[in-house]
């Protein structure tokens, strides 16, 4: 076959084949016919059970829909049983325990903020990982949580009155997390090291210390004038960095130039939702990109105010340790070593999606089967110590499972992955495994999940969007759902989110494993994050997802404020919440919708269905910041995108609106985009002519054929369209 290359059954796309080949495998201790035999026998066994996996969730559905047409009741005893009876809801083992081994503080131990970036963007990818450590001065400055009241904004250049304002704030940050004896950071005018304790000289002249003087780590420079000094708080660690002649030191009362914060603790590098990789040119670049990560290779070059910057991964951090760091934390050379770059995970693809990068049997496979053989055989150069830089000390590779639904499909993943260790040739359970609860037959039976990979388990967290797009598919035919603004404050979603942790802490994860909660998705509003997301720790969870590497460093600050493992120790772990998680939140009164609110919703989810649409299939841009209707910058990938096209779709299906009135909306908010887009050069506008332009005929499918894709996912609409763009470009 042209442009593959045959390896049995099995046949690869000459660009990835070479990859792999050439640059994946040399250097795993795997020999490469073994991997290839290893890879045709991995395709026959899991390809058939993928799809009856897949014609399950279909059958399930067709049953559940059947129940709605027949205007059975829901919820109530009825439906319960009706589930059971069907096998949707499956009976909860009892006493699950996480039996997982061999995880790393950052998952374990530590609590702390999480990214999520679209691995095939080598400098975004570059950033998550080095956003382990980030400037507090910075994050402030640059960001709303400093306001702009008495002369205090940003501009263009340098304004020493938001700088005081910086300083002041940051240093109020500092007495919370190490407080003094005696006074305040703000009076500090020098920190000094005497017979191996730290001291603070104040501006009235006395000297003090910390109230805890253990939570001093270390220190960088001359012990006479060190350039940083190391602190430990709540598990996580930060720097009072020093410098009398840098600008900001210079002006300080104590030589302060920064705090520099233990931010993003993990890293997901993303296959998936982020990600527009639709053939074996855009898969490769994807494991390109991860190979680079894992062997610390990977680097980029750009110009940056006229000048070249080389942008690679950032090395770990060394510290003349404190007498109370104890002796496993030096190294031989008696140093204090920290990580300098966030520990990653790697998110493979769903069980849904085939990719034509290999086939077999002239069949495209199973994309989530290949990304787990082929990134797991990557991670094996961390494991082997290929690179100056390690990921995981603890000798482990950590993969997150999506859009998984129910206890079998997760039972799935882990034989996959005990077949993937078999052929990369490591240790049962190197492959740790994320459940991603964002799917509704995962959440309510959430503990049998679990229970199905309690040897791999290092992660699970709630998606509200997914959840919300599974939630309108499932219960599709159940009625008009409520204004998707109202949803996230029903009683559904907050059972959900309970549960979530509830179930979590049930099943022993609290100390081996990550809970976690979702994504913020307005990256501007970094005082509203501030503000909200301390929710998400007061609930439990110990890792939650950023946009940015100064979100990261600004939601660190919440992990200093609340001591989430002190928290789940007080949660209610027998919270069941089945009943409201099973209460479909449909319109209570469509007597209560105005021709204008309609219009409104109708806008709104359009013109975000636009705005991202276009860029993923003309652009390849599988994650932006996309202005919504009123401007605002909203954080968009494919689960955003889901929800507001079933939607839609759900209201057509119960006469809310009309296919005109959709339509007419579909025209008006393109020119709209268009015009919020035009500063972008690499922009391929819609407008005028809709009918051939297929970003907007990908986006009109993904509302009108709503309702028959596979569990309202967008990922079939959106690859077909890609693809067809790309082929159209090629052409041009």
């Amino acid at each position: 076959m042209q442009g593959y290359i045959t390896h049995g059954r099995l046949q690869v796309a000459a660009q990835l084949d070479s990859f792999i080949n050439d640059q994946a495998i040399p250097g795993t201790k795997v020999q490469p016919e073994s991997f290839w035999k290893g890879a045709e026998a991995l395709f026959a066994e899991f390809i058939p059970q993928n799809r009856a996996l897949l014609e399950k969730r279909e059958q399930l559905q067709r049953a559940i829909d059947d129940y709605h047409k027949a205007g059975n009741p829901a919820p109530g005893s009825e439906y319960t049983a009706f589930l059971k009876k069907i096998g949707y809801l499956v009976e909860q083992p009892s006493d699950v325990a996480a039996a997982t081994t061999n995880v790393d503080a950052e998952i374990a131990t530590m609590a702390g903020p999480q990214l999520v970036v679209p691995i095939n963007n080598a400098r975004y990818a570059l950033n998550a990982v080095n956003a382990r450590w980030g400037s507090l001065y910075d994050a402030l400055y640059g960001t709303d949580v400093i306001g702009t009241e008495n002369g205090a904004e940003p501009g263009k250049a340098y304004n020493p009155v938001r700088g005081a304002k910086v300083v002041e704030k940051a240093k109020a940050y500092l007495d919370s997390m190490i407080p003094l004896a005696k006074g305040s950071h703000a009076n500090a005018v020098k920190y000094k090291i005497e017979t191996g304790k730290l001291s603070v000289q104040l501006t009235d002249g006395d000297v003090t210390t910390l109230a805890n003087t253990e939570q001093w780590q270390g220190y960088q420079g001359d012990i006479s004038a060190p350039s940083a000094l190391l602190f430990a708080h709540n598990g996580l660690h930060f720097e009072i960095q020093i410098d009398p002649t840098h600008p900001i030191g210079e002006s300080d009362s104590a030589n302060v130039k920064d705090v520099l914060v233990e931010a993003a603790i993990t890293t997901i590098m993303d296959c998936e939702d982020s990600v527009a990789a639709v053939d074996a040119e855009d898969k490769t670049l994807v494991y390109s990109n991860w190979l680079g990560l894992m062997k610390g290779s990977l680097r980029i070059e750009m110009t940056k105010g006229g000048k070249n910057i080389v942008r690679a991964m950032h090395s770990d951090r060394a510290y003349h340790p404190s007498k109370h760091v104890a002796s496993e934390q030096k190294n031989s050379q008696n140093e204090l070593v920290l990580s300098g770059r966030s520990l990653m995970f790697v998110r493979n693809v769903g069980h849904l999606m085939t990719n034509n990068a290999m086939l077999f049997d002239g069949e495209e496979v199973p994309e989530g089967i290949m990304d787990g053989l082929i990134t797991s055989l990557i991670a094996k150069h961390d494991l082997l110590g290929n690179s100056e830089y390690t990921n995981s000390r603890e000798g482990s590779v950590y993969i997150v499972k999506p859009k998984m639904h129910g206890p079998e499909e997760v039972a799935f993943s882990n034989v996959l992955f005990e077949r993937i260790e078999d052929i990369i040739d490591v240790p049962r359970n190197t492959l740790k495994m994320g459940i991603m609860d964002e799917e509704r037959r995962t959440s309510v039976n959430l503990q049998a999940c679990i229970a199905e990979a309690q040897s791999r388990v290092v992660f699970i967290n709630t998606g509200f969007l997914d959840r919300t797009g599974d939630e309108i598919h499932t219960s599709m035919l159940a009625g008009p759902f409520a204004e998707k603004a109202s949803l996230k404050t029903m009683s559904w979603i907050k059972a959900y989110e309970t549960a979530n942790v509830a179930v979590g802490l049930r099943c022993g994860l609290s100390g081996k494993a990550q809970i976690g909660k979702g994504m913020w998705p307005t990256p501007d509003e970094m005082q509203n994050m501030m503000d909200a997301k301390i929710g998400h720790l007061k609930a439990g969870a110990n890792t939650a997802w950023v946009p940015s590497p100064t979100a990261a460093t600004l939601h660190a600050l919440h992990y200093h404020d609340v001591n989430v493992f002190n928290v789940q120790k007080q949660l209610d772990e027998n919270f069941d919440g089945l009943n409201d998680i099973l209460t479909i939140p449909l319109l209570a009164d469509t007597s209560s919708l105005t021709r204008d609110g309609i219009k409104r919703e109708i806008d709104n989810n359009v013109q975000g269905i636009l705005g991202y649409v276009v860029r993923w299939v003309h652009q390849g841009v599988g994650c932006s910041k996309v202005p919504d209707i009123n401007d605002v910058g909203l954080m968009e990938d494919r689960a955003t995108l889901r929800i507001s096209s079933q939607h839609i779709a759900n209201w057509l299906e119960h006469g809310i609106v009309s296919v005109d009135q959709v339509k007419e909306s579909l025209s008006r908010m393109a020119v709209l985009v268009d015009e919020q887009n035009a500063s972008d050069a690499e922009y391929i506008p819609m407008t005028p002519d809709l009918e051939n332009s297929i970003g907007f005929q990908a986006a009109s499918d993904l509302i009108f054929k709503g309702k028959e894709q596979p569990s309202g996912y967008t990922e079939p609409l959106l690859h077909a369209k890609r693809r067809e763009m790309k082929a159209k470009l090629a052409q041009s």
